[in-house]
């Protein structure tokens, strides 16, 4: 027994207590650089997600600056394209939603006409009418296409940072190695961590594109406006676990009402529902499968808090944050994998008893 296994540690109450206090420390300082820790984790996963392209590219011959300059540019460009589509689909969103006051009006007034027949009385009517403010809610998008202004600092500083991730990315593999020879098992998480957030992330951008173009194309036939918004919206919101559907279906749906009527929103509604099911309930979770190994209660708990923590793009980041939090605490610490088998999706087979009495020979 060494001095070590001797030596008198804290108390477990006041280790858990020092835990949780430095747990709210930061909380709170990523909180405070919710700005710099969204973005920074946003190109991590993004370099992550592609260095297997730079390998690839590399096997076949391709300098490695070659290889990395045609990457980050690849990147910059679906970024590019990506913002110009938003920028461009909130700027006529603030310009038609204006258009279809009277129709909201009608709706509004059809809503209350049948609670009222459910015997909601005429002040409580009279209540909720005045809480439907019509002009807010537009002020609300104006709002926000200002506000998108002051995403181009970031857009810049997560342009650069791309850069010098990718440049670095490419020796990730002698680095994890170096740590292997003295910290094997933390090697062996970030591993883990690296390839189940690719898989991930690859799996459900497929899945996202393919629904996004699907629903797209429905709503363009159907006549709703603003289609391609909404199907960047579907795509964007696929990656936020079981509450992204619903995020990208509310705001099609309400202009299917206002345009076509509840005919025209029970079409986009099944559409939206028959594929989103198929594909985010069937195709997904085949080709996913335990690549994350979260189980369902901690990935929504995961969600919630990195959203109320960082803001939306938390959300979206959510199963990588979550996976990354798990892995530095749980699977990088032998002591601490135990815990595994409550927090992963599935349920390890307990292991064999080791007998300590004598063997059959003695006996």
């Amino acid at each position: 027994m060494t001095d070590r296994d001797t030596r008198p540690g804290l108390p477990r109450a006041t280790a858990v207590l020092l835990t949780l206090a430095a747990a709210v420390v930061v909380a709170a300082g990523a909180a405070a650089a919710a700005w710099l820790v969204a973005p920074v984790f946003l190109a991590l996963v993004l370099v992550i997600m592609v260095h297997p392209l730079h390998g690839a590219l590399v096997r076949r011959g391709t300098p490695r600056w070659v290889a990395t300059g045609v990457l980050v540019v690849a990147i910059y460009s679906v970024l590019v394209v990506l913002a110009a589509v938003i920028v461009y689909s909130v700027a006529r969103l603030a310009t038609v939603l204006p258009g279809y006051a009277a129709e909201l009006n009608d709706v509004v007034a059809s809503v209350l006409s049948l609670l009222g027949r459910f015997g909601v009385g005429p002040e409580q009517l009279r209540t909720i009418a005045a809480g439907l403010d019509y002009g807010r809610f537009v002020g609300f998008v104006t709002g926000l296409l200002r506000g998108l202004a002051g995403l181009t600092g970031n857009l810049i500083f997560l342009l650069s940072l791309l850069l010098f991730l990718g440049i670095e990315g490419a020796g990730a593999g002698p680095r994890l190695d170096a740590v292997a020879t003295r910290r094997p098992h933390v090697a062996a998480a970030l591993r883990e961590f690296a390839t189940g957030t690719r898989r991930f992330l690859v799996v459900t951008t497929v899945v996202g594109l393919v629904t996004g173009v699907v629903d797209a194309v429905v709503l363009g036939l159907l006549g709703i406006p603003l289609a391609l918004l909404w199907g960047v919206l579907v795509f964007i919101t696929n990656y936020i676990p079981y509450i992204g559907f619903w995020i990208g279906l509310v705001p099609p749906l309400l202009l299917a009402i206002l345009t076509g009527g509840w005919g025209s929103a029970l079409v986009v509604a099944a559409v939206f529902l028959v594929v989103n099911f198929v594909l985010t309930s069937v195709v997904q979770p085949k080709f996913v499968g335990d690549a994350v190994g979260l189980s369902v209660s901690l990935t929504l708990v995961g969600l919630v808090f990195w959203a109320w923590l960082l803001g939306p793009l938390g959300a979206v980041l959510a199963v990588p944050l979550t996976l990354l939090t798990k892995v530095l605490l749980v699977d990088a610490d032998p002591r601490a994998q135990w815990l595994d088998a409550l927090l992963g999706s599935r349920v390890p087979p307990p292991e064999p008893v080791q007998e300590t009495g004598p063997s059959a020979e003695e006996r």
